[in-house]
């Protein structure tokens, strides 16, 4: 699927048509109307506890997580009470959400840290890149990411069996899942759970625990 209101975006530097197209709208309808948001702070905080427990299973010390795309940030307290030391940085191309909450305005693709982070978060992101944008994007976390990496995109197969579809917006690239993982697998090793190690990771992986 190539969305016709995606294709002519520029998402070079988070400002100009995507202000309009994550606008305060959009938020509301999929992220704060109880009646049609995709995800509460319940799941969330659920899915965060996951992550973050995996992580000290590992012995990965988050010093700095970046959260990529944070959106309304919901990420943030969960990191907080799991990793209080921790520095989080929300960078999101919204103009809306940007000024709303202090996130750094920028794209995936125009994004220059100058650390490198302990954990990457990136979810329900990449369904909104081309092909060539979500290969760059992927690279850079490849460059930015030394320790996990937490990345989820809407597929074709999702869109077609698992999503609700009244509530899920289909306005997006919905590539397959092998596609994202031919990509993710030139820098990361999965490890289950949308998770994936930095090859350069200083971790240890019992055989069955990675694919």
């Amino acid at each position: 699927m190539i969305p016709d209101t995606l294709a002519n975006l520029d998402w070079s530097h988070g400002t100009g048509e995507l202000a309009d197209r994550f606008d305060a709208a959009y938020y509301r309808r999929y992220y704060e109307d109880p009646n049609t948001r995709v995800a509460d702070d319940a799941e969330m905080r659920n899915l965060g506890d996951f992550v973050c427990a995996y992580l000290r299973y590992l012995d990965i010390d988050v010093v700095h997580a970046l959260d990529m795309g944070c959106g309304l940030g919901r990420w943030k307290p969960v990191i907080e009470r799991h990793f209080p030391d921790a520095t989080y940085t929300g960078v999101e191309v919204s103009e809306y959400v940007a000024e709303r909450y202090g996130w750094i305005n920028a794209s995936v693709t125009s994004y220059q840290p100058d650390r490198t982070f302990d954990l990457i978060i990136c979810q329900d992101v990449f369904q909104y890149l081309s092909d060539a944008q979500a290969r760059e994007g992927i690279a850079s976390f490849g460059k930015w990411c030394s320790g996990i990496l937490y990345f989820a995109a809407l597929t074709q197969d999702d869109w077609d069996h698992n999503v609700d579809q009244s509530l899920t917006d289909d306005d997006a690239f919905l590539r397959t899942g092998r596609w994202y993982l031919k990509q993710l697998k030139k820098y990361f090793v999965p490890i289950g759970g949308s998770l994936f190690l930095h090859k350069d990771a200083d971790v240890v992986l019992f055989e069955l625990e990675h694919s």
